[in-house]
C-alpha cells in the first residue's frame, strides 16, 4: 500500500505503537500510518474548551467521563481517532492507565476546520467510522455556518440527524436534560479578536 500524501511517518507501525507515541506526537492511525491532524485555530480551540466544560457540568454528576482531543481510540486494528470532544456513557469502567481506548463513547464531537480535506474527514471518513465502532451520539460544529448537527445511530447502523440549531437553547437529542446554549457558544467565539495580525509586543 502506497502512503497517503499527509503521512507523516513514511513506515507503517501497528496500533498498539501509535497509542505508545509520546503524548506531544500529533497525528491520528489511518491504515497503518500516522498522518496528519488538522491544524487547530484559536476559535477551534475556544470551542473545543466550551463543549468539554457542558458536557462535564451535565456528566461530573452522572460520574460521565469527558475527554479532550488527546484521547486515543483504536476503531479498529487499522484506524486510529483522536475527536475533538468525547463522552463517555455515566458509570462507564474506563481503565486507570490504559493509553488507547476500544470502548466506543457515548458521544464524539467534531468540530470543522476550514480545509475541504478536514470537512471531508469528518463529515464522511469518520462519520462512516464512528458508526462502525458504535459511537451512538456524534456531532458536528459547523464554525463558519455557526451551526452544531446532531447524529444519532440507528438499529441500521447509520447515523440520521435528529437535531441541528444554530441560536438559542438546543435540547440535546438522547441526553436526560441536557440543554445547550448556543447564544453563549458563539458569544464567547465573538470575544476572540478578528485581527490577523499577531499583536505587537510592548
Amino acid at each position: 500500500m502506497v502512503a497517503a500524501p499527509d503521512t507523516l511517518l513514511p513506515a507503517r507501525m501497528t496500533i498498539e505503537e501509535w497509542a505508545n507515541m509520546d503524548e506531544d506526537e500529533p497525528g491520528e492511525f489511518v491504515d497503518g500510518y500516522l498522518v496528519e491532524e488538522e491544524v487547530p485555530i484559536c476559535a477551534h480551540e475556544a470551542i473545543v474548551s466550551w463543549f468539554i466544560g457542558e458536557l462535564r457540568k451535565w456528566g461530573k454528576p452522572k460520574q460521565a467521563f469527558v475527554f479532550s482531543s488527546d484521547h486515543k481510540f483504536a476503531l479498529s486494528p487499522v484506524r486510529g481517532r483522536k475527536p475533538d470532544v468525547s463522552m463517555f456513557a455515566p458509570r462507564e469502567r474506563l481503565p486507570y492507565n490504559r493509553a488507547l481506548t476500544r470502548t466506543p463513547p457515548r458521544l464524539m464531537v467534531e468540530v470543522l476546520s476550514a480545509t475541504p480535506r478536514d470537512v471531508k474527514r469528518d463529515r464522511v471518513e469518520k462519520m462512516s467510522e464512528y458508526a462502525r465502532f458504535g459511537v451512538q451520539s456524534y456531532w458536528i460544529v459547523d464554525p463558519p455556518n455557526r451551526s452544531i448537527e446532531c447524529y444519532e445511530l440507528g438499529v441500521d447502523g447509520r447515523y440520521s440527524r435528529a437535531a441541528m440549531a444554530s441560536q438559542g437553547q438546543l435540547v440535546a437529542p438522547g441526553f436526560d436534560n441536557l440543554v445547550l446554549d448556543l447564544d453563549d457558544l458563539w458569544g464567547e467565539v465573538d470575544l476572540l479578536s478578528q485581527d490577523e495580525d499577531e499583536p505587537s509586543e510592548t
